[in-house]
């Protein structure tokens, strides 16, 4: 769907877990970029994410999951997957395609954070997911879908929402 791990959101996350202390690995989905393979429909791309997981996770390191629109679902589904082995410490949503692929559930501290114009995931529909699990969702007002001029408050909102790992 044109996503790629050079897209400016998906870089400020980046940018903002290496500032809490995190290691970041970004990585194109399966057919983006020089990544081979083709779109399968989230199914496979959520594989991909977990096993990018399993190549670089140092077990000794907290882990931290963000996605922006189609990755904060596969964020979503990668954390389900790992809550019963080694769960993540926290995870990020930013504009999650939450009406276009089906999310999991997550835990009550993700931070989620959405733009009031995003006219590509509609405010509402985040609402309508984030409600029945009691989640807050964060609105950056005026923000559309890629947080354009907003990227600088996107990151004061995930560092302010953090507490940084322990060395």
């Amino acid at each position: 769907h044109g996503g790629t791990m050079d897209n400016k959101v998906a870089q400020t996350l980046a940018r903002a877990f290496v500032q809490l202390g995190y290691r970041a690995v970004r990585f194109n989905f399966r057919g983006v970029g020089a990544s081979a393979g083709v779109w399968d429909h989230g199914r496979g791309e959520v594989d991909d994410a977990l096993a990018v997981i399993a190549a670089e996770r140092d077990l000794a390191m907290p882990l931290a999951l963000g996605g922006f629109s189609f990755g904060g679902y596969v964020a979503s589904q990668a954390a389900a997957r790992l809550a019963a082995q080694s769960p993540a410490e926290r995870l990020v949503l930013v504009g999650p395609a939450v009406k276009s692929f089906p999310m999991a559930p997550v835990p009550k501290d993700t931070l989620v954070v959405h733009g009031e114009a995003d006219d590509v995931v509609l405010l509402s529909d985040v609402f309508n997911w984030a409600r029945p699990q009691g989640l807050p969702v964060t609105v950056v007002p005026g923000a559309g879908h890629f947080f354009h001029g907003q990227l600088a408050l996107l990151k004061s909102i995930v560092l302010g929402a953090w507490h940084p790992p322990l060395p």
